[in-house]
């Protein structure tokens, strides 16, 4: 995790605080959002119980295109993806089925995906396959989710353009205590919530 500029764990248990702080890393490198997220604290107290997750985080990059998945190459009437990034090739995939339907779209192996007998559109290399935004809220939440304290199921979320916090409890939390908790962890990251 040596992307991240902030990156603290707060627990009054030393060894929940290691813990959690393993967790973290593993979990945010295994979803691949230690390049997206830039700070990040965690404060977990299991005698309210509470776990609060603050951050920033970094552009989280433009679409990804067909071109940036594989190189393209046309032969008869065939055209062969040779895929280099496998990062997003399920939606590849999927937008490829919906584009030329699953009778001419074939995955021999994992490196390769052939368009079969019908015409490519033009700028098909430009056609946008996911973009990285929209899934960074749904990536994060997630990943809060698997870090947080099992049973902690009573959530709040939020998502801006540079900041989240994620926050849950066993118990329903006061929206006040929640808001005064959210902002004194910003505050610890030297950051304001907008």
């Amino acid at each position: 995790m040596t992307l991240l500029d902030a990156f603290e764990v707060e627990c009054f248990e030393e060894i929940g605080r290691d813990f959690y702080k393993q967790i973290t890393e593993t979990v945010l490198s295994d979803h691949n959002l230690t390049a997206v997220v830039s700070k990040l604290r965690i404060f977990i107290d299991p005698r309210i119980p509470i776990f609060v997750a603050v951050g920033t985080i970094r552009d989280a990059g433009a679409a990804v295109r067909i071109s940036d998945i594989g190189s393209i190459q046309v032969q008869g009437d065939n055209t062969i993806i040779s895929i280099r990034d496998e990062t997003y090739l399920a939606q590849f995939l999927t937008r490829l089925y919906t584009i030329f339907g699953h009778d001419h779209v074939d995955q021999p192996d994992r490196f390769t995906v052939i368009i079969s007998e019908v015409p490519i559109p033009e700028n098909f290399e430009n056609i946008e396959i996911v973009n990285r935004a929209d899934t960074v809220l749904h990536d994060l939440i997630y990943a809060m989710t698997v870090i947080a304290p099992e049973g902690f199921k009573v959530r709040r979320e939020y998502y801006g353009k540079r900041q989240f916090f994620y926050a849950a409890s066993e118990n329903t939390l006061p929206e006040h205590v929640v808001e005064e908790m959210v902002s004194a962890q910003f505050a610890e990251i030297g950051e304001e919530i907008v």
